[in-house]
């Protein structure tokens, strides 16, 4: 499900296959690209009348090229920045070069440039960012440096070409600056670092130029990770209408842990949003001076002072999923109960503290015995990979991946295009000895990778989180207790797929609902102004 994403490097060979295997121009091939950037810009900014093409030395200078000839042939006044002597060039971005000489145009070297001309309104300048593409793979030096800021400082309005200058196509990180484009129109497919991490920050409104490339080609490689949103995940059958006959116990029963003194507001949260997501019971296990306050707000939840691990042993049992993290806090209280949770082997979902907790090494868990998801933001998941949240952020993907290996859990890593990582199934014996001449490592299990694309700034407060938890364990237990007869999640070879796609349906019905939330304004938007946006999303 989703729209395919890919690692930079396997576009690239998906180029070099069209090219080296299919016979196709590379130039030909390069002007394809320039001609769809070029037609984008003129649909994105209609009464452009000058652009500043921006060209670097390689293949993604080379598109910028066949951008200024086109825009020159339309009577669009063109400033030509190219950061390397025309002579020096080669291959393809050569023959750009000398067709773009050809017609007229004359090169400005990065010093001379001058962004504002008293010819031209501001709103008839657009910016062509050609400078480096996705082969980037090191913090960006001069002369790029300074072209970046300048175009960002001259508040044009800037159409990245590929992927803006600075940003690592594959993991969203930005390395060392990065140009901050109005749009970006990408080549072939799309790569999956434009849609996390800074990615989404820095690209504007990302489009796609498939470009007409043989279907050998476009095989040659497979999509790493898939982008998904609601918009596609409410039609599933699972969020379907309800039947007629449905009774309490075939939603689920989620019993939802923590709530330390001081911390009730983070439980009362997330029971709200598991009941408003369509849990048939929530119950909720919390310090026994927050109960009032959360039945008071939500006298639908069935709500437990506990004032040590003994005391939530018996109540346990009931539940078809736990939750636990929201509130927790991280003292003696909190691990006892923590500790109790990993006596069982019920469904579970660790946030925050939980996950703090486990990272401190202090209480062993069974992770690996059951069903288990964790909802970690960078922090978190830098002390749960002993490292630190910019290492984190720099490689997200890995990150996610080394969590979901470390912890056998599917992992949401939060942030902006949260990150949904769930370990596949390990090659049993009979898949090895069907294969003497693979090397166990090569079969080892490959693991499911989603981007969820929905989701604003409005959900930078305290709270969000624990919304998340309520509706994920929400989700789980309308789908893993014992009165749903799941046939995916019965099979063991499609249980692992099953759990990550309820997981990426938790994390978008969130996100929409927070931008269903975010119409009243992004500012002020509150992590209750979420819950109350769920139910209307659902069915």
């Amino acid at each position: 499900m989703g729209v395919s994403l890919y690692k930079a490097a396997q576009v690239k060979n998906i180029d070099r296959c069209t090219i080296e295997q299919c016979g196709v121009d590379g130039y030909g091939l390069m002007v394809q690209a320039g001609e769809a950037a070029f037609s984008s810009l003129l649909s994105r900014w209609p009464n452009v009348r000058q652009l500043i093409v921006l060209c670097g030395g390689g293949n993604n200078g080379g598109d910028g090229l066949v951008i200024a000839r086109l825009a020159v042939q339309h009577d669009i006044a063109v400033k030509l920045v190219l950061t390397s002597d025309p002579d020096a060039l080669k291959g393809e971005a050569k023959q750009a070069a000398d067709d773009a000489l050809q017609a007229g145009l004359q090169v400005i070297a990065p010093a001379d440039i001058q962004w504002t001309d008293p010819e031209f309104h501001s709103s008839e300048i657009v910016v062509v960012d050609a400078l480096l593409g996705t082969g980037l793979n090191s913090d960006v030096s001069e002369p790029y440096t300074g072209l970046i800021s300048q175009a960002n400082d001259s508040n044009l309005p800037i159409l990245a070409v590929d992927v803006p200058s600075g940003l690592n196509a594959s993991t969203g990180a930005i390395q060392g600056c990065s140009i901050k484009a109005a749009a970006t129109i990408t080549m072939i497919e799309y790569k999956q670092g434009l849609f996390t991490g800074s990615g989404p920050v820095v690209c504007g409104e990302i489009s796609l130029a498939q470009l007409n490339l043989p279907q050998q080609a476009r095989e040659s490689e497979a999509p790493i990770a898939s982008l998904e949103s609601w918009k596609e995940i409410q039609n599933f059958a699972a969020f379907g209408p309800r039947q007629l006959d449905s009774h309490k116990g075939h939603f689920g029963h989620v019993m939802i842990v923590g709530g330390d003194l001081g911390c009730g507001g983070a439980i009362s949260l997330a029971a709200g949003a598991a009941l408003k997501s369509g849990a048939g019971l929530v119950s909720v296990a919390t310090r026994p001076e927050h109960v009032p306050a959360v039945l008071a707000r939500y006298p639908e939840a069935m709500v437990h002072g506990v004032q040590s691990g003994q005391d939530l042993q018996t109540l346990l049992d009931r539940a078809d999923v736990i939750v636990i993290g929201p509130g927790l806090g991280q003292s003696y209280w909190g691990e006892q109960l923590l500790q109790q949770v990993m006596a069982t082997h019920v469904p579970v979902l660790l946030d925050a503290d939980a996950l703090n907790i486990l990272a401190k090494g202090r209480i062993s868990h069974n992770l690996a015995e059951r069903i288990s998801v964790i909802t970690p933001h960078p922090g978190e998941a830098a002390r749960l990979l002993k490292s630190n949240g910019a290492v984190v952020q720099a490689g997200r993907f890995k990150a996610a991946k080394n969590l979901s290996k470390k912890l056998s859990s599917s992992v949401v890593l939060k942030g902006v295009g949260s990150l949904i990582s769930t370990r596949d199934m390990e090659p049993d014996e009979a898949e090895l000895q069907a294969t003497p001449d693979i090397k166990p490592d090569d079969l080892k299990p490959e693991t499911l990778t989603s981007i969820c694309q929905d989701g604003n700034a409005g959900m930078a407060s305290g709270g969000m989180g624990d919304v998340l938890s309520g509706i994920m364990g929400s989700l789980m237990a309308q789908r893993l207790n014992p009165h749903i007869d799941d046939a995916h999640f019965a099979n063991e070879a499609t249980f692992n797929q099953a759990l990550h796609d309820l997981v990426v349906s938790g994390v978008c019905l969130h996100s929409a609902a927070a931008d269903l939330a975010a119409k009243e304004g992004q500012a002020g938007m509150l992590a209750s102004d979420v819950i109350e946006s769920i139910r209307y999303l659902l069915k």
